[in-house]
């Protein structure tokens, strides 16, 4: 082992370049922006993740224990020991609990790179400190404020010497030395613990106030004697004119050691607020799974033949979606939920024309032909990797302008992961068990305490991304009862029987209790694994969900009534035979001469209708309802209207006379053209709405007089994508890719830090070495005769300049054939893009 190896590391590079293979990948893992693009080597790699806005994200990702370590350290002097670190976080009086989880918390922060060094040394990267560390301008989360030495640093010598005097203390000869037998004062607990009993009860009180945070106050001109007493002594320091704040090692003081007023070394439980049956949940989910199927359903049907115009800033109008949310009978935010589900899944988007609309796409149609499981699968599959977030829908953005459905501004990147992580939890409770929402909500702030900005409402966006998924769950038959489903659990990617398993209650030699034991995987799933997951919920969900029914059950008061779902070609026959009058576990039909006559504008017959009756009827079609029928085809097509603008003919003069004496056709302007004919300015549509109006059963006619079948026109986008999900940053690294990038990182590391030969004009550090062309031949040329390595400078034809240690083969043609021990294989190089040689050191 190299003695750099046994020394302790002086910066983070060398920190870095002290790991493994495997605690590199766990950094390149856990912060993939230090991977993009990849660094050239180690020192590159500290750099970045010393930049602010990584050091930001990073800190994002911590708990709150790990947060609170890291705030205790920006506290602590620098380099700051184990045991003060240990002494910050659990007091004077020490805390177990703290004690066991702080060495998990320092191996997180050293494993992100945000805390370096032995034991002994432990340092916070400089970006790290300058957040977290106390200022007047960004408070400390801890409380506390700036130390002895920072506050007093303005101060003249004079007004400190008199502070070390009326502290108790000799007077010294410089600033310096004075401030460092004050700051001793302070952090001596028996000296603290007497100079503190002198104090006046008033002055006692102040410092109560200030111990926990924040430590600035005001003060007047002339401050009153119990103030006075404790801006003599030092317990309080000015900080700028009417402002004084109290130094870092009183609070601690007085706080008996500790950073926090309350460390949280364990996560909150997540505990079953109610238990239901595992056969119940799974039903009740399935129940709200088949539910979710027919209104998407519904709502594509609704858009068949092309649904609300898209407004010109992109979305649904408040018009349209209330609209909709009366045809599905829901509320607007739940009806916003199913449009948003039907638009990440793929099934509807804008037709793109210059009247442009919403609209079922091409993979609508394929998506009715799957079984009803597999669409709930892919619905499901859609919903939990979406970023789009229906509950923001009716809010406003940044700009203050209100986000509508199917508009932009609604993708939040957190939301896959908030999802999973919530579904994640309810799978590590018992079979059945539900938790309240509370709990889980106080879970994720522990897990994620930075991660989100605070509205106005004082809630994160975490939390809410958890309220809204515990809620679409529900909907969606994910969960049912607020417990998660074993199709739900399928989908996330857990066995049930592992799930079972750690359902069983902890025993004596358990190491965690249930409620802590992971019951699914830890990060969301890879495309791969989620096909597999999906298919698998969809086994478990098809047993659950009802059998499509063949028939009906006609009733005498012209109604049918469907027991269950219907088969596709049953249910699209009686949608337009009869009108849907009520929903639930059955659905009641109703037929009329509107619905009736919409069937025969369709290009079916009387007797058709009663053969398709009487062949999905389990009841003996009523009288009545065969009366209706024969009835409206009798008088269908009786009238015909075609183009003039628009005309009627009829063989019967009398009804034509009819129809001209009515007061209510003054509006079509009607004239007689012959006995059997009228005609019109208005356009055959009009007409033919106008004459049913009246009460009159006409039918349309082409040109060379045939009657038209109305069927329904099913208006379909172009092809289109679902909507790629927004990443929350770069995404995680797979192993091909890390295993790459860390040799990479190591040859470049390797090239940039192999000891080289003094030269007259030796380069800095990171620069590339910079020769003659023919010194270049002639050192490559005996570099070849004796065997040795050489670094080299290259530039490749994209113009990247990288390092390289090269121990040449053969030269010819004007390439240079090597031994590339940075990339570990023989490559061959174009002499003139070496920028330059230099031979290593022995």
């Amino acid at each position: 082992m190299s003695p750099e190896a046994n020394s302790a590391p002086r910066s983070l590079a060398e920190s870095l370049r002290m790991r493994d293979d495997a605690s590199l990948a766990a950094l390149l893992r856990s912060r993939p922006d230090l991977i993009t693009p990849v660094p050239t080597d180690l020192t590159q790699l500290a750099t970045r993740a010393g930049t602010r806005a990584s050091v930001l994200r990073a800190l994002e990702r911590l708990d709150r224990f790990a947060l609170q370590t890291a705030e205790a350290l920006a506290v602590a002097p620098e380099p700051a020991s184990y045991g003060t670190l240990l002494g910050l976080m659990a007091g004077d009086a020490g805390d177990s609990a703290v004690a066991a989880a702080l060495p998990r918390a320092v191996a997180v922060l050293r494993e992100q790179a945000l805390v370096w060094g032995d034991d002994d040394r432990l340092r916070l990267v400089r970006t790290a400190q300058e957040l977290l560390a106390p200022s007047a301008q960004h408070p400390s989360p801890t409380g506390l404020g700036p130390s002895v030495q920072e506050a007093t640093s303005g101060m003249s010598p004079g007004r400190i010497q008199e502070i070390v005097a009326c502290a108790g203390l000799p007077s010294t000869h410089d600033s310096v030395s004075a401030v460092t037998a004050l700051t001793a004062l302070f952090t001596d607990r028996r000296k603290m613990a007497k100079l503190l009993a002198q104090a006046p009860d008033a002055s006692r009180e102040v410092l109560s106030r200030l111990v926990w945070g924040p430590p600035y106050g005001q003060v007047t001109p002339e401050p009153a004697a119990h103030l006075r007493w404790l801006l003599d002594r030092g317990l309080l320091l000015p900080t700028a004119p009417g402002t004084v704040v109290l130094p870092r090692e009183v609070a601690l003081h007085l706080r008996e050691g500790r950073a926090h007023r309350a460390p949280e070394p364990r996560p909150p439980a997540v505990e079953p607020a109610a238990t239901h049956g595992a056969q119940v949940v799974d039903a009740t989910a399935a129940g709200q799974a088949y539910t979710a199927l027919a209104t998407v359903e519904e709502l594509l049907k609704d858009w068949d033949e092309g649904g609300p115009a898209v407004l010109r800033a992109g979305g649904l109008s408040v018009r349209d979606l209330k609209r909709t949310a009366v045809a599905l009978d829901v509320s607007e935010p739940v009806a916003a939920f199913w449009i948003e589900l039907a638009y990440a899944a793929g099934l509807l988007a804008s037709d793109g024309e210059a009247d442009e609309r919403y609209a079922a796409t091409p993979a609508h149609d394929e998506w009715l032909d799957q079984p009803p499981a597999e669409r709930w699968a892919r619905l499901a599959q859609a919903w939990l990797t979406a970023t789009r977030t229906p509950g923001l829908i009716g809010g406003r953005d940044a700009k203050d302008r209100t986000l509508s459905a199917l508009g932009p501004g609604l993708d939040r990147s957190a939301a896959p992961e908030v999802r999973h992580r919530v579904l994640t939890l309810l799978a590590g409770l018992p079979a059945g068990g539900a938790p309240a929402a509370e709990a889980v909500l106080a879970r994720l702030r522990w897990e994620r305490p930075l991660r989100g900005p605070r509205p106005d409402d004082g809630e994160d966006l975490r939390s809410r991304l958890a309220r809204w998924t515990l809620a679409e769950a529900e909907l969606l038959g994910v969960t049912g009862r607020g417990a998660l489903s074993a199709h739900g659990r399928a989908l996330l990617g857990a066995t049930v029987a592992g799930h079972a398993a750690g359902a069983e209650s902890s025993g004596p030699g358990d190491k965690l209790p249930v409620h802590h034991r992971p019951a699914a995987p830890a990060e969301p799933l890879t495309a791969a694994e989620q096909a597999v997951a999906a298919g698998a919920a969809a086994r478990l969900l098809a047993p659950l969900l009802p059998e499509p029914l063949d028939h009906v059950l006609l009733q005498a008061d012209l109604t049918a009534v469907a027991p269950g779902p219907l088969r596709r070609p049953l249910a699209e026959t009686l949608g337009v035979l009869a009108d849907v009058e009520s929903k639930g576990g059955a659905t009641v039909y109703r037929f009329t001469p509107a619905s009736v006559r919409r069937a025969l504008d369709a290009g079916r017959t009387a007797t058709d209708l009663h053969a398709f009756l009487t062949t999905h009827s389990r009841t003996p079609v009523p009288q009545p309802l065969a009366y209706l029928i024969d009835d409206v085809a009798r008088r269908h097509g009786h009238l015909r209207v075609g183009a003039a603008s628009a005309y009627v003919r009829c063989d019967d003069d009398a009804l034509l006379n009819e129809i001209l004496a009515d007061k209510r056709s003054a509006a079509l302007r009607l004239r007689r053209l012959a006995p059997t004919v009228l005609a019109t300015q208005a356009d055959p549509a009009a007409l033919l709405e106008g004459l049913r109006a009246m009460g009159y059963a006409p039918a349309a006619e082409s040109a060379e007089g045939d009657v038209l079948i109305a069927r329904a026109h099913a208006h379909r986008t172009p092809p289109r994508t679902a909507p790629e999900p927004v990443p929350d940053g770069p995404p995680p690294p797979d192993a091909t890719l890390l295993t790459a990038a860390i040799r990479a990182i190591r040859a470049g590391d390797l090239a940039a830090t192999t000891p080289r030969k003094a030269t007259g004009a030796a380069p800095a550090p990171g620069e590339l070495p910079r020769t003659g062309s023919a010194e270049t031949l002639a050192t490559v040329q005996a570099a070849v005769l004796t065997g040795e390595a050489l670094w080299i400078g290259y530039v490749n034809a994209e113009g990247s300049a990288s390092q390289r240690v090269i121990a040449p083969i053969r030269v010819e043609g004007g390439f240079v054939t090597a031994y590339d021990h940075t990339a570990d294989e023989v490559r061959t190089y174009p002499l003139h893009r070496i920028t330059g040689v230099a031979e290593l050191e022995e």
